[in-house]
């Protein structure tokens, strides 16, 4: 796993998607995987715990949960962003179930991939990037408690 090429499947498979649409494609897709972003659990509804990715505009919320020796990604954003709820959604499907090792392994590459510079402000790239850093933190987060568990 290089850190310069891991793109997990579930990921890779919506970057391919994104990038054989066109302009007006990519922004319905947004769309469609803001509509699927799950509310959070009821004990996040206040957002205790999260964290809020002050890159974005809009308040955008992430905390990493434990599930083993997986990750589990709760992530708010309200519907009046349908952008960046649409990419966290993305976010929340492509690294969901991975290990923190894993997570830290992903290449911020597959953005790219999804040409979604052809449709966004950078502004709002920048938010996107953002969020993805966020979640490799928190995944490292883990992997540090992990580790410190294991002396």
């Amino acid at each position: 796993m290089s850190n310069q090429t891991f793109i997990p499947t579930k990921l890779a498979e919506i970057a391919a998607e994104f990038g054989k649409a066109s302009r007006e494609e990519k922004l319905e897709l947004l769309l469609e995987f803001s509509e699927q972003l799950p509310p959070l659990p009821p004990e996040l509804r206040d957002h205790r715990g999260m964290e809020q990715v002050h890159e974005c505009m809009s308040p955008v919320f992430v905390t990493a949960l434990r599930d083993g020796d997986r990750i589990m990604y709760h992530i708010d954003v309200p519907p009046e962003a349908p952008t960046i709820r649409g990419f966290a959604a993305i976010l929340r499907a492509g690294l969901n179930g991975l290990t923190p090792a894993q997570v830290l392994a992903v290449s911020g590459d597959f953005i790219l991939q999804m040409g979604l510079h052809q449709v966004l402000s950078p502004q709002r790239l920048n938010g996107i990037g953002a969020l993805l850093a966020y979640m490799k933190r928190q995944a490292m987060r883990l992997l540090e408690q992990e580790q410190a568990g294991a002396v």
